[in-house]
């Protein structure tokens, strides 16, 4: 479904409980606690993005610029080795 197939299909939920106040504040809350969650979580990103970051990895995995973790080494001096 596309966006803007999905912003017709809440224009019309919201149609359906227009006249009921309580109904529409509950909406509204969960609306904007749903935005809330959008902006905090920094690994939400669109498909096009998720798409160019795989791209730009499988052109490093091509150009030769990956990290392997050294036998018995763990994860985490494995990211203090290759500062992350």
């Amino acid at each position: 479904m596309t966006a803007v197939q999905l912003n017709a299909e809440i224009y019309r939920a919201m149609g359906v409980i227009a006249e009921d106040e309580q109904l529409l504040a509950r909406a509204a809350k969960y609306l904007k606690k749903l935005a809330l969650t959008k902006q905090a979580d920094p690994t939400v990103m669109t498909k096009e993005e998720f798409l160019a970051k795989l791209e730009q990895g499988e052109e490093d995995y091509r150009q030769g610029r990956t990290y392997a973790m050294l036998p018995g080494e763990s994860f985490s001096d494995f990211r203090k080795r290759i500062g992350r």
